[in-house]
């Protein structure tokens, strides 16, 4: 985006060129996790299939958006400003995808305790695959919307203002890659954190943003040590200021939080286990 469009002399001309494009990769994308995860109970295609329904969907999404996007672009310049409002409607898309995701990815992590916890008590038998009543994933959808609903604003706020400066169109990369990422994982069967990955997805969108301000990184020097007096400012005018992009507060706290989280729930839920098991055994 930066390439093909920001850094144009005839912005408004590339945005209508590319953003109907990235419009089609979302429909392609989309459409992949449909035919390989989302409708395989009733349909299950091949891989030829998969690759052509993609492309195609990815062709229909791409020529159905010009004429929008055209219209929306008659209406601005070639500011940079207002530029990033053509990224509006793309990244309401992509948000909506990255919900998606979110939601087929994370309700299953959440469910999935429960579930085995209602096919143990249905059938006392260790079975390879479980079947998931209704009410069970009713509940794992109406948990994941009240969390969101109660502690969201203030995860949401760290995310999109706290780590680094977003627009629309970085927000826009973030929420494509996020959704694709989750997607592929969800396709292959892997649990992961949406979260975790949308906050991967903004520390790239970050440190590349720091790498291509200071692109002279041999001459900079750290704020602190740059002009520590009035007469070291006059000699060292010919040196840069290192820009950071991304709040190092946040990079080394959410990076924490990742190496702790994990092996501290493990940790945990073996200790329950052990309380558990020991108590069971005094009262038998």
């Amino acid at each position: 985006i930066k390439m093909k469009i920001i850094n144009q002399k005839e912005r408004n001309k590339a945005a209508r060129r590319w953003v109907p494009i990235l419009i089609g990769l979302m429909g392609g994308a989309f459409t992949a996790y449909m035919a390989m995860k989302g409708l395989k109970k009733i349909w299950k295609p091949t891989t030829d299939a998969i690759i052509f329904y993609s492309f195609l969907a990815f062709l229909t999404s791409w020529i159905i958006s010009i004429p929008f996007i055209k219209k929306q672009a008659r209406k601005v310049g070639d500011r940079k400003k207002e530029i990033y409002t053509l990224f509006n409607f793309p990244l309401i898309i992509g948000v909506a995808l990255l919900c998606f995701a979110h939601g087929a990815n994370d309700v299953a992590n959440a469910v999935g305790p429960l579930a085995a916890i209602v096919s143990t008590f249905t059938d006392p038998s260790v079975a390879a695959k479980v079947s998931i009543p209704l009410w069970v994933m009713v509940i794992g959808a109406a948990g994941l919307a009240l969390g969101l609903l109660l502690f969201g604003p203030k995860l949401i706020n760290t995310v999109g203002e706290k780590i680094t400066r977003l627009n629309a169109p970085r927000a826009y990369c973030v929420a494509l890659a996020s959704a694709v990422t989750v997607l592929i994982a969800t396709a292959f069967g892997l649990p992961v954190s949406s979260t975790h990955i949308a906050i991967g997805a903004i520390f790239g969108i970050g440190f590349l943003r720091e790498y291509m301000e200071n692109p002279d990184k041999k001459r900079l020097k750290p704020s602190h040590i740059l002009n520590p007096t009035a007469q070291d400012a006059f000699q060292n005018v010919h040196i840069r200021l290192r820009r950071k992009l991304v709040r190092r507060r946040y990079v080394v706290s959410i990076g924490a939080a990742w190496i702790i989280t994990v092996p501290a729930s493990a940790l945990l839920a073996a200790s329950l286990f052990y309380v558990l098991q020991f108590l069971i055994s005094t009262v038998q």
